[in-house]
């Protein structure tokens, strides 16, 4: 997991909004005090103005009332001149008194300045507008520029008490800048009161998103760790506050899944040992039939690799593709016989198919389990063809006898001549049949593990050359018998009897199938540890196809001629039994019209007494 870019990490939204929210509240608590102090300075300054102002008109009111105007005394007596001079005086001295910083203008009624903090403006006549309003009776204040400064302007008639009747007006110019100079002052001082506060605050909050976000990261790091699979890592416990008993679940849901996940292992462990160790393949898909899972079985089986097959379809890997849609093989099917044969090898599977689902969700995939069913084919084909065949053996001379006997019922047996060849044929059929049954049962006690050899230690020269003397008596159709023995002595371990057996199984074959005046050749060869004793004759041979099946039982080349020589069909396969026993092995070697040549080896080993 990537490292979280500071500007968006918690710790610095934290101070950030602890800062802005102490930055607003600072914002409107000055807004508000600077506004209010503001407007309560402005009343007050304009308060103390209008008081002022009113004292002003009330004294110049009664020395105007006290004196008579300046143009009457004049209109009456120009020697009472001193007396005008004498108001304009009392009255300026009153505005110097009281307004000694601003600039005053009394005037009387018809606009003349009578005194004025300016003195240059005294007794001309003044055309400001503001002033006749005043002169009018309609008193007017305003705040305007002046030089640069904000001064409040007021112009107010004087009013005579007793007629009601404007006698003059009084124009004043007052500076209130240091009301605003004093709001700027202490606008800065609030400025600098929340810098510092917002500094302070800043601090403090770095501090609390630390003791927050500290155990947050702690809990992080841990979070990793676990997805790496590492429960052994602890967070540490910051308090009993909420984040501190939020540490403790954590610490608990460590555990936890430390248990579920060792669990699980064990669990996984388990199936991947089950998986790995079953004989059959298992194969698991989605639902989409795309392989998720196979075990070792399955890639055997199929021969494929796991990482070529996972991912690819169940359809196509089982070549059901054209037979099936996997919406069948989804629904519809539980098992299925998958021959994988080829030319050179026999392979057959059976597919048992199951579908992944829980309780009653959704089909979420299929299981396949396959099992290799070769062995049991071709068991269950050797069974049907051994008891093809031993009925079939059975059923002709059966038939055979069934005939002769019939016909010898209906009177054949009165026929001197008849009936004894009929009797002779019914023998031979019987014997026939006797021959068959014990090599049957011959078999059957050698396929079970109870069967025991009697060994005992010989010379095989002399075992060999006893036998073929055996067979060189009977003189049948002038075959010549050929030896090629060494001289020396050649010790081995037999049961002499089921080795005599396997030599008259191969010779009398070799003496059926060999033409008139043929030889028949038996030769030994020692090769390593092993003795290899092999027959030849000059017969008729065996296709290359069939050379491998001479050794199965009830196989015949040519059954016609087999049958009328009297063979069973399961002398080389007795002989194979025997020479398998005794830890050799037998094979064949022929090509059609050149004759065959039948090898088998024997150990030149003691063999222990009772082993197979």
């Amino acid at each position: 997991m990537d490292k979280v870019n500071f500007f968006k990490s918690i710790h610095v939204k934290f101070v950030l909004i602890y800062v802005l929210l102490i930055l607003i509240a600072m914002q409107v608590i000055s807004v508000y005090f600077i506004n209010n102090l503001e407007t309560d300075l402005r009343q007050n300054f304009t308060k103390s103005l209008y008081d002022r102002v009113n004292l002003l008109e009330f004294n110049i009111e009664q020395k105007m009332k006290d004196e008579k105007s300046y143009e009457d005394l004049k209109a009456e007596n120009e020697e009472n001149e001193e007396d005008v001079k004498t108001l304009e005086q009392d009255i300026q001295a009153l505005i110097d008194e009281e307004f000694e910083e601003k600039e005053v203008q009394v005037l009387n009624k018809e606009g003349v300045v009578l005194a004025s903090s300016n003195q240059r403006l005294v007794g001309q006549i003044s055309f400001n507008p503001k002033i006749k309003l005043a002169l009018e009776g309609t008193m007017d204040d305003e705040i305007m520029l002046s030089g640069g400064e904000r001064v409040m302007v007021l112009a107010k008639p004087i009013i005579n008490d007793d007629t009601g009747s404007t006698i003059g007006a009084i124009y004043l110019e007052a500076s209130i800048e240091s009301i605003f100079k004093q709001i700027q002052r202490i606008n800065n001082i609030l400025v600098t009161g929340t810098v510092i506060a917002l500094i302070i605050t800043g601090l403090l909050g770095v501090f609390l998103a630390r003791t927050i976000t500290r155990p947050m990261a702690d809990m992080r790091k841990q979070a990793l760790v676990m997805a790496r699979g590492d429960f052994s890592r602890k967070v540490q416990l910051y308090g009993d506050d909420e984040i501190g008993q939020l540490a403790m679940t954590f610490n608990n849901l460590t555990k936890k899944l430390q248990e579920a996940t060792a669990i699980t292992e064990s669990e996984r462990r388990k199936l991947r040992s089950v998986l790995t160790y079953m004989t059959d393949g298992v194969i698991a898909t989605d639902r989409d039939g795309a392989i998720i899972l196979m075990n070792d079985r399955a890639e055997e089986m199929l021969n494929i690799s796991r990482q070529n097959a996972l991912g690819t379809s169940l359809m196509e890997l089982l070549r059901l593709n054209t037979n099936y849609t996997w919406e069948e093989l989804y629904n519809e099917y539980e098992s299925m016989l998958l021959d994988f044969s080829t030319e050179d090898l026999h392979y057959v599977v059976r597919a048992n198919f199951s579908t992944i689902q829980k309780d009653d969700g959704p089909i979420n995939g299929l299981i396949c389990v396959l099992h290799d069913v070769t062995e049991q084919e071709q068991i269950d084909n050797e069974r049907r063809e051994f008891v093809f065949n031993v009925s079939h053996e059975l059923r002709t001379p059966l038939t055979t006898m069934r005939s002769y006997l019939e016909a010898l019922a209906d009177g054949a047996w009165q026929d001197e001549n008849i009936a004894p060849r009929f009797l002779e044929v019914t023998q031979n059929e019987t014997e026939r049949m006797i021959r068959l049954v014990t090599d049957l049962l011959q078999l059957s006690k050698m396929d079970s593990k109870d069967y025991r050899f009697n060994f005992r230690e010989i010379d095989l020269v002399e075992f060999l050359d006893g036998i073929i003397e055996r067979f060189e008596m009977l003189e049948k159709e002038n075959i010549v018998l050929s030896r090629s023995f060494p001289d020396s002595v050649i010790p081995v371990q037999l049961d002499t009897d089921k080795m005599t057996q396997v030599l008259d199984n191969i010779i009398s074959n070799a003496m059926k199938y060999s033409p008139e005046g043929g030889t028949i050749t038996a030769s030994v060869t020692i090769i390593g540890r092993k003795v290899k004793v092999s027959i030849s004759d000059e017969g008729v041979g065996i296709p290359k196809n069939n050379v491998s099946k001479i050794f199965d039982r009830f196989f015949r080349v040519d059954r016609a001629r087999s049958r009328d020589l009297g063979g069973t069909g399961l002398g080389l396969a007795i002989a194979k039994e025997i020479v398998l026993a005794h830890g050799g092995d037998i094979w064949a070697e022929s090509e059609w019209g050149q004759g065959t040549t039948i090898h088998f080896t024997l150990p030149l080993r003691k063999v222990k007494e009772g082993q197979r």
